[in-house]
């Protein structure tokens, strides 16, 4: 109990003295305020960075839903599961792998928005309205490139609007969630493909358990080092990386 008091006491003395005193040194203080925006040049600055703080937030959003990350994220977690372990790779690994891989995916669409759209807006020759059309543009294309037909015809049906006679009049609000089901669609396809061999060697080591009487154990704890030595014997982890970024057209 003395050793626990002589660390607390002072860690209290600590927390309760030392604002006072750095207060009493003069130290400069951070104030965040709304007012002073007198000019237009000052609101337009102000309203950049509330933009750019709106934008940064919904970063993640972004790139879960208008990138190859969904597919690979699904794909992968469907693979964990049809292996059988828990979590081995983690979460951690998993999103890691998944978020480089769509680096490699959307390299040339990000080419084409800092080409068309962010330099020319640095160097002043587009206004933000402009530079936003073009940096939006080859994004776009990508989902439009993956996304089916009758996706798109679903939520383009919920808008009530006139039928689109070409790219530009499909509206970004339709799209994107189109590509969404889209890509949730493939991933689940390809994660069946990846589930059928796992499956076969469950119902193969289940029924040899069967027939010889050992219903008490668990067909898992025999089949899941099998699986293992499938999967590591056919280099499992290069044969699906590659399959899933050549299905966005890349490497090929």
């Amino acid at each position: 109990m003395w050793k626990i008091s002589k660390i607390l006491i002072p860690t209290l003395v600590i927390f309760v003295f030392l604002p006072k005193v750095l207060m009493a040194a003069g130290l400069p203080s951070v104030t965040v305020s709304m007012d002073g925006a007198t000019s237009p040049e000052k609101i337009s600055t102000t309203l950049q960075i509330l933009l750019m703080l709106t934008v940064l937030s919904l970063a993640p959003a972004i790139l879960i839903t208008m990138t190859s990350f969904t597919r690979f994220v699904i794909v992968f977690s469907l693979l964990r599961q049809a292996l059988g372990v828990q979590n081995i790779p983690p979460n951690q690994v998993l999103i890691g792998l998944a978020l480089f891989m769509s680096f490699v995916v959307m390299a040339p669409t990000l080419k084409k928005i800092n080409d068309n759209a962010l330099q020319p807006y640095l160097k002043n020759q587009l206004d933000q309205k402009d530079a936003l059309q073009a940096g939006l543009d080859p994004l776009r294309r990508f989902m439009m490139v993956h996304t089916r037909e009758n996706d798109l015809a679903l939520f383009l049906s919920f808008s009530n609007n006139k039928k689109p006679k070409n790219f530009d009049d499909v509206s970004t609000a339709s799209l994107i969630p189109s590509f969404i089901i889209s890509e949730l669609k493939t991933a689940f396809q390809i994660g069946f493909m990846i589930y059928i061999p796992f499956l076969v060697i469950d119902i193969v080591v289940a029924s040899i358990l069967l027939a010889m009487g050992m219903m008490v154990l668990p067909p898992v704890i025999i089949s899941l080092p099998f699986k293992l030595m499938l999967f590591v014997l056919v280099d499992g982890w290069h044969l699906i990386v590659g399959s899933l970024v050549r299905s966005f057209g890349v490497m090929q």
